[in-house]
């Protein structure tokens, strides 16, 4: 079995040893680009979302919405499955899908920015799936997310995805508004 390839510059086995965290899980310290590309160790890349960081859902929406403008939606899907995470076995619990969807969404972009349509599609529609009950009591869900907003912008994304050619997805250009009316 094949696990590396000619583009690939460190394959697994070809003398790269694995990183690992304090716990000994494994953690890839490969730079990344701005989407979460992993690049060739020594490359400079963008900063990594510290892991587990625990917010206030507003500051969490406040964070993701920051990556999200400067273009780095797969940052804020970190930022964004930290809360979904944070949710379990917590009375908060009941939010945990909102949370979640809210990372599909964050995520479906960053696979339409790096040019994956189909992935980018399902991951967009899956998130407003999730996102999408949490709008039924009103304009705005919790926290003022814009849950209709988000529903309708992963929908048309989704569907531009599904043209051919398929565009090219510019993930600051494209990105949503979490918050407000």
């Amino acid at each position: 079995m094949n696990h590396g390839s000619r583009e690939d510059p460190d394959p697994p086995g070809a003398g790269v040893p694995r990183d690992r965290d304090a716990a000994g899980r494994a953690r890839s310290a490969r730079p990344r680009d701005g989407l979460g590309r992993p690049l060739p160790y020594g490359a400079e890349g963008v900063g990594r979302q510290p892991e587990g960081v625990v917010r206030t859902p507003r500051e969490t929406l406040r964070e993701a919405q920051r990556l999200l403008d400067a273009g780095l939606p797969f940052h804020a899907h970190e930022v964004l499955e930290d809360a979904w995470k944070a949710c379990r076995d917590t009375e908060r619990a009941g939010e945990e899908q909102l949370w979640r969807g809210l990372a599909q969404l964050a995520v479906g972009l960053t696979h339409a920015a790096r040019g994956n349509a189909v992935g980018g599609a399902r991951l967009l529609l899956r998130g407003a799936e999730r996102v999408g009950p949490y709008g039924l009591t009103g304009a705005q869900g919790p926290y003022g997310i814009r849950v209709g907003g988000l529903v309708r912008w992963a929908e048309r994304l989704a569907e531009r995805l599904g043209e051919e050619p398929g565009p090219v997805v510019d993930a600051a250009a494209e990105a949503p508004r979490l918050t407000g009316p």
